[in-house]
């Protein structure tokens, strides 16, 4: 205790208080704010991916319908390549008169493009669209899916829906994209910014230029994942080949429309800017499915063709014959046909590509089927059991599309009859489940939902359960949630640090 103690006191107080108390708070404000946004970021990529790699329906003739009532049902007729043949629009839902004749030219529809399947848009006027069609005769009895058409709309307004549809207009191309969409979501959807598809959690609140990367990154992932008809393939859908950029896309695409399909993935070459090495690096993403040699439509990256010619040789057998012959693949011994160039791990894969060729990592297609009469909020009852799609997975629980223009939440405590700490381990979007409805909020259209079916609605908590779905940034409290403590106030920290030097 010196006569300059005080002073010192003194200055290690305004010290603190100016500075390091300050700088501390805000360290540590932006280290917690990098770790919410590589939390939100990982929690959309997550979901985009499980949309991506959304089952689909195949090759089929679509009726696509965007559903409205003032401006009537604008509807779309697709071929089997997603090419469009036919736009009319229709008014179900305007008068009797209107009605009639709506499913006399929906009829017509049906029997002049051979429909298989009916694609209805899930925003207004879906519901109402669907039970119409569900009530009519159609020749062939086409089944009727309701599709997420999250992001038509941006779609329609693009530079690339105007290129490809410039004598149509924004409603044509909004049913296009529904229809085609149901036919492969993966191919439909790179065309849209992955932001606008809106399955994230947080993500107006993040860091949008990692954002943009990390969803770009996946959307990459997804594409070479599952590969490319290149004779089929949009420039849009090219563009996210490893390897090729926006001008070999559009090159590729020109090539094709002046020359015919490709024969082979060697035809690449022939393409203006498409050198070896690029060639080197897309070759395995792109399948040729009409080509002579049936490797092209596989997998196996052309410079592993030799490999798989020396086990033919050895086994005296045409590639033909050895494609799905599980039996005859089991007894090659991979180690044999290792080098320098291609280790085991490669062979096996060549092998495993064998086997199952031209496999796709994508599950079979299901949809979810709605019940009959319950199209709005007000039809729904507490106790009601229905099916659903999830339409969005964050880290407090899972949003789901039970046909009533409006998602229901299903809190991470009511995913299942165990602890969750991951709702993406139980659920993920575009997975139909099926829920219990415990809670119906008609003013604040908001739904709780729970996958347990054990559960009972009056031992539900009430803390603002179900979250409006078109909020997805999370920060509601869903049925059976513990309370949360109020957040700590700014300069808590400071005012800790200024204590502990008073005493």
């Amino acid at each position: 205790d010196g006569p300059a103690s005080e002073i010192v006191s003194e200055a290690a107080k305004d010290g603190y208080r100016r500075l390091l108390g300050p700088s501390m708070e805000t360290e540590l404000r932006q280290e917690l704010k990098r770790r919410a946004d590589a939390e939100a970021i990982k929690v959309f990529a997550d979901n985009l991916r499980q949309l991506l790699l959304a089952p689909p329906l195949g090759h089929k003739n679509v009726m696509a319908i965007d559903p409205g009532f003032r401006t009537g049902c604008k509807v779309v007729c697709l071929d089997r390549q997603g090419r469009l043949l036919y736009t009319t629009t229709i008014y179900p839902h305007s008068s009797e008169r209107a009605a009639q004749e709506a499913a006399q030219d929906v009829y017509s529809m049906c029997r002049m493009y051979d429909v298989e399947v009916i694609a209805v848009g899930n925003g207004t006027a879906g519901r109402e669209t669907q039970a119409f069609l569900q009530k009519l005769e159609l020749p062939n009895k086409p089944p009727i899916v309701m599709v997420n058409e999250s992001g038509a709309s941006v779609y329609s307004a693009s530079e690339a829906a105007r290129e490809e549809f410039p004598d149509y207009d924004l409603t044509v191309r909004g049913a296009v994209s529904i229809g085609r969409r149901l036919m492969d979501p993966l191919a439909e959807l790179v065309k849209i910014d992955p932001k606008a598809i809106g399955v994230g959690q947080y993500q107006h609140d993040v860091d949008q230029y990692r954002l943009a990367r990390a969803l770009d990154a996946r959307v990459e992932d997804c594409v070479n994942a599952v590969g490319v008809d290149v004779n089929m393939a949009s420039a849009a859908l090219l563009t996210r080949i490893s390897g090729l950029n926006p001008t070999l896309a559009a090159n590729i695409v020109a090539h094709r429309d002046a020359n015919g399909p490709f024969p082979s993935r060697a035809a690449l070459l022939d393409v203006p800017r498409l050198g070896p090495k690029t060639f080197e690096q897309a070759a395995g993403f792109l399948r040729v499915t009409t080509g002579s040699n049936p490797l092209d439509a596989s997998a196996v990256h052309p410079e592993a063709y030799p490999v798989v010619e020396r086990i033919l040789a050895d086994i005296k057998k045409g590639v033909r014959e050895i494609m799905g012959d599980s039996r005859a693949l089991g007894q090659i011994k991979a180690e044999r046909y290792t080098d320098e160039r291609f280790g085991l791990p490669t062979v096996q894969d060549i092998l495993k590509e064998l086997d199952k060729p031209g496999r796709d990592p994508r599950p079979e297609f299901t949809t979810a089927s709605f019940k009959e009469g319950v199209e709005e909020l007000k039809d729904l009852s507490v106790g009601m059991i229905l099916e659903g799609v999830v339409t969005n997975v964050t880290n407090f629980g899972a949003f789901v599309d039970i046909g009533v223009h409006q998602d229901g939440l299903v809190h991470v405590s009511a995913l299942a009859d165990r602890f969750v700490k991951d709702p993406h381990s139980v659920v993920k979007a575009g997975q139909v489940v099926k829920v219990k409805v415990l809670e119906v909020d008609l003013p604040r259209k908001r739904i709780a939902l729970t996958m347990r079916m054990g559960d009972q609605p009056q031992a539900a908590s009430h803390g603002g359960g179900a979250r409006d779905a078109r909020d997805n940034r999370g920060g509601g409290r869903g049925p059976a949630a513990k309370p949360q403590r109020e957040p700590a106030m700014a300069g808590s920290l400071a005012n800790a640090f200024a204590k502990v030097l008073k005493k």
